[in-house]
This record gives structure tokens, sequence and C-alpha cells, in this order.
């Protein structure tokens, strides 16, 4: 008796692991966003929201 030795990569498998590493990527950024937020001082974050809106064009005064 022959046996196949090809693997074959399930469509469920590949799509499992896909969102595995896209949840894990949106925890990791959403992580980064809440404590980069959480700890900086308001002052920086305004000053750094003054300083895209110029960057950009937008007048702000």
């Amino acid at each position: 008796m022959i046996q196949n030795s090809t693997a074959v990569t399930s469509p469920v498998a590949a799509t499992r692991s896909t969102s595995l590493i896209a949840l894990a990527l949106s925890a990791v950024l959403g992580l980064g966003v809440v404590f980069s937020v959480g700890l900086a001082q308001a002052n920086a974050l305004h000053d750094a929201a003054h300083d895209v809106r110029h960057a950009n064009g937008f007048p702000c005064h």
C-alpha cells in the first residue's frame, strides 16, 4: 500500500492561525495605546495634537 506523503494545509487551520496572529497584534496595539495615553501627561498630549494640526495645515487659534 502506497501512502501519499504530501501534506495539505486545511483552510480552517490557516484561517485559525491568521486569526490568532491578528488577535495578538490587535491586543499589543490596543494595550500600547491604552498605556501610552494613560501614562502620558495631558500637557504633552495637547502639545502633540497642536503640532499635528499645524503640520497638516489646520488652523487651531
